[in-house]
């Protein structure tokens, strides 16, 4: 379809991204921090930790140093050995209680005072976090003061250590676990973004890459997607999408065949129209000639010439344009069943039987011309599917028809093969044949729409033989009320 200037000047052009990144860059940014994150969560508790055992290990070494400088006599002790005794230990001096006696077992150079106690008894989760992290901003030479139990009858051991080669220890434990997280870090993310992007990414790129071809090319029958066998969301997404497509690219082809067909039939319309009319010229000094025989036939003729006519000045307007609004009345069904049989040929057919059940004196109240065109279409596909696929029983053609209340119902029967199953859902849609030959699937699609037009239905009578087709079409409200007025006036 061409586009105006003035529609180009109003279409603007889909602003492209500054950055292009993939749901692949999106997923590995976010795997990263939160591997990050996990690896955060698991040094706090694990450098406060390490500050505890640290501590712990300070007392246990300071319980040893005890029981050695308690055994030993009072005053036994050389302070050269005592200061030994504290250096390997990494304390400045040990001191016990025993019931209301605190005794000093060895010091060297003890500060005048701590900076900091810590009760190993009465320490918690999160004060033992909260110490590790300010003891690791802190700067100079701090000492503490650790107290906690001690062996055999002492109530608590006390141990004075310097705080700056734990705190060395804590940061060469920090890079530790720092390289550590990293290292996991790195693979977790690389594990979840490979997974990730298997399960997720690769489907929804190909999802996306179809979609991009899809809107390329949307006629091409190529362009549809294979669903996979996945049984989750993004498989059942590959399945429906690949049915909108089928439909889509169906759908297209249909209108892509009414539009060619429309434009053919644009192009021929205007000779047709000009041969019908010189025919119709001929048909009226035809009817001047006196022999009975041209005298009976050439009001057929002409009737036929004038329905040919509207029939190609409408031009196919299936598929161009709505039909016209039905102009309805009162009609006789037999004269109208009557003319569909001289207009279908069936009337000097000695091969198909015709069969008239038609109750006396029905009327329907319809359009004649378009009622016409309804049955011709219904009778018409019955006598080819019978030439098509001839039966050894008799082929007959039956039209019924009855009044039930203020419903006119017309039936068309025939005994041929029938309607095939898989053509029964898209029966009465534009282009659908049932693949005889010769059809161009538009004869039910016009019947349809002309009834719907008269408010009434049409559908396949099923369990029947051959192929049954019921026409109701009810009588108009409007007219009932001016009949009953027209009679409580009278």
């Amino acid at each position: 379809m061409a586009v105006t200037d003035d529609q180009a000047s109003t279409q603007k052009p889909r602003p492209k991204p500054l950055v292009r990144l993939g749901l692949s860059g999106k997923l590995l940014m976010l795997t990263i921090p939160l591997a990050m994150i996990a690896g955060m969560l698991i040094y706090v508790p694990a450098i406060a930790n390490f500050r505890v055992n640290r501590l712990y290990d300070r007392l246990a070494a300071a319980n040893t140093a005890a029981l050695v400088l308690d055994a030993a006599p009072s005053g036994m002790v050389p302070e050269s050995l005592a200061r030994q005794i504290l250096t390997s230990i990494g304390a400045r001096a040990v001191a016990i209680k025993l019931g209301q006696q605190r005794r000093l077992l060895a010091s060297a150079d003890l500060p005048a005072a701590v900076d900091h106690n810590v009760d190993m008894r009465t320490m918690t989760v999160w004060s033992a976090i909260v110490d590790a992290f300010e003891m690791m901003l802190e700067n100079g030479d701090q000492t503490i003061r650790v107290v906690g139990p001690a062996p055999g009858q002492a109530q608590f051991i006390e141990v004075v250590i310097d705080e700056k080669p734990l705190r060395r220890s804590m940061y060469r434990f920090s890079r530790n676990v720092l390289a550590v997280a990293l290292l996991i870090a790195g693979i977790t993310s690389l594990l979840v973004y490979l997974a990730l992007h298997y399960l997720f990414v690769r489907p929804m790129r190909r999802l996306t890459a179809n979609l991009v071809g899809f809107h390329e090319n949307p006629e091409s029958a190529a362009r549809i997607i294979v669903p996979s066998q996945r049984g989750d969301e993004i498989g059942v997404a590959e399945r429906e999408l690949s049915d909108m497509q089928r439909d889509l690219v169906s759908m297209l082809h249909q209108k892509s065949r009414l539009a060619a067909l429309g434009l053919a039939v644009s192009k021929i319309n205007h000779d047709l129209r000009n041969l019908l009319a010189s025919s119709q010229l001929l048909s009226d000094q035809l009817a001047s000639v006196p022999d009975p025989r041209v005298q009976r036939f050439a009001p057929k003729l002409l009737r036929s010439l004038e329905r040919a006519i509207a029939f190609c000045q409408s031009t196919l307007s299936y598929g161009r344009a709505q039909e016209a609004a039905p102009e309805r009345r009162m009609i006789q069904v037999e004269q109208a069943i009557a003319e569909v049989r001289e207009s279908a040929g069936l009337a000097a057919d000695a091969t198909i039987t015709w069969i008239n059940a038609i109750e006396r004196g029905l009327t329907i109240d319809a359009d004649p011309d378009q009622l016409f065109r309804v049955l011709l279409n219904l009778v018409r596909n019955a006598a080819q599917a019978m030439e098509t696929h001839p039966s050894p029983a008799s082929m007959q053609i039956r039209v019924t028809g009855r009044r039930e209340g203020a419903v006119a119902i017309v039936e068309v029967s025939d005994t041929g093969p029938g309607v095939p199953a898989k053509t029964r859902e898209h029966l009465f849609e534009a282009f659908q044949t049932s693949g005889r030959p010769g059809g161009s699937g538009l004869g039910l699609a016009i019947a349809a729409e002309l009834v719907r037009a008269h408010g009434g239905t049409i559908h396949l009578v099923e369990g029947t033989i051959g192929a049954t087709f019921r026409i109701s079409i009810p009588d108009r409200p409007v007219e009932l009320l001016s009949i009953r007025s027209e009679r409580a006036r009278a």
